[in-house]
């Protein structure tokens, strides 16, 4: 069975990928291809948002000074994103692109492909096979009626198969559904067949409404399995939202550490005080920390310190007040309109 450390390691510039390293995070910029300082300027936000790997479209030659600006003023890996044409591919490669994205499939005949993968060969530049449910060829199509998980895998491979004809293994692939079900398929039967990476992702997945409740299920329950390396939450929105929402799916898998982890109760009839707006207000002040330990918000005395014990601090409501406790003891009783800053400054005592 696939597991994390199984996979063959692939480089993307300083980032690895599969055999046991951390999933890392990616994004997408959403500026147009030629704003150069637009695109900059999101990528710097991207890294400074914790975003591990960024990739930009190439949909011309024009779009190679958008690579080569994002490559002198970013330092994380950059990822070129090339449909049809190969030559762009070859361009971004020699722009100092860190990784490619194409379908083989698409770029033309197999010299073609044979020309990409030399070129990305003698750099040291890997190569994600990205398939999506929506573009699959043809004949794959007839084959099975419709864009199945099984087509989905039998695509991936193909493309895997022209690159390996060509003595190029430095692949990652990516087999993405914008329904979740299909996408989670897809990957679990690809990860009996694939010894290669594979990049996590619900395509068009949406707004940040549903889109992070898709990616959550469909990326989260792949991780829970072992399946998966590398992942983007993909959303119509900022994508620095992207990559706040990948952190928080990481660290609630346990698979990143860092930040506080909030546990808080649903309320119930025995809760007195204002914890909704509390939990809101302490996780807004609390955001940003660094500090990997874990804060629980609970609603009554009864529960609160005896269910939340394992966090490093927590309140509890009484009636009107509350209680501020660490490590499951009681330490002190404060009034409501006291609790968020006594609470915070214990925080910043740790």
């Amino acid at each position: 069975m696939y597991t994390n450390k199984t996979t063959k390691r692939v480089r993307v510039g300083n980032v690895e990928i599969g055999a046991g390293a951390p999933v890392s995070v990616q994004s997408m910029l959403n500026i147009p291809a030629h704003d150069i300082e637009g695109n900059v300027r999101q990528a710097k936000a991207l890294q400074s948002a914790g975003c591990e790997i960024i990739r930009v479209s190439v949909p011309d030659v024009e779009t190679i000074k958008t690579v080569e600006a994002l490559k002198k003023n970013i330092d994380v890996p950059i990822v070129a994103d090339i449909h049809f044409d190969w030559r762009l591919a070859i361009e971004s490669v020699n722009a100092g692109v860190d990784k490619v994205r194409i379908n083989p499939g698409n770029i033309g005949d197999e010299q073609r492909v044979k020309a990409v993968a030399d070129v990305c060969r003698k750099n040291g530049v890997p190569i994600r096979i990205g398939v999506n449910s929506g573009s699959l060829e043809k004949e794959i199509l007839a084959k099975y009626g419709s864009p199945t998980p099984e087509a989905m895998v039998e695509s991936g491979l193909y493309h895997i198969s022209l690159l390996e004809k060509y003595d190029f293994d430095d692949i990652v692939l990516s087999l993405k559904s914008s329904d979740t079900a299909k996408m989670y398929k897809a990957y679990t039967l690809a990860a009996e067949k694939c010894r290669y990476p594979l990049h996590l992702g619900v395509t068009e997945a949406g707004t940040s409404n549903m889109g992070v409740i898709k990616s959550a299920a469909g990326i989260g329950g792949l991780l829970l399995r072992g399946i998966g390396d590398t992942i983007r939450i993909s959303l119509t929105d900022d994508p620095v939202e992207e990559v706040a929402a990948a952190l928080k799916l990481l660290r609630a898998l346990d698979l990143r550490k860092g930040g506080i982890r909030f546990v808080s109760c649903p309320t119930c009839g025995r809760t007195k005080i204002d914890l909704i707006g509390i939990a809101k207000e302490v996780e807004k002040r609390l955001e940003g920390q660094k500090k990997d330990i874990t804060v629980a918000i609970m609603g009554c005395v009864v529960n609160g310190p005896g269910e939340a014990k394992e966090a490093d601090l927590g309140i509890a409501g009484g009636d009107g007040c509350g209680v501020i406790f660490k490590n499951g003891e009681i330490i002190r009783k404060v009034d409501e309109d006291k609790l968020i800053d006594e609470l915070i400054a214990e925080v910043e005592k740790i």
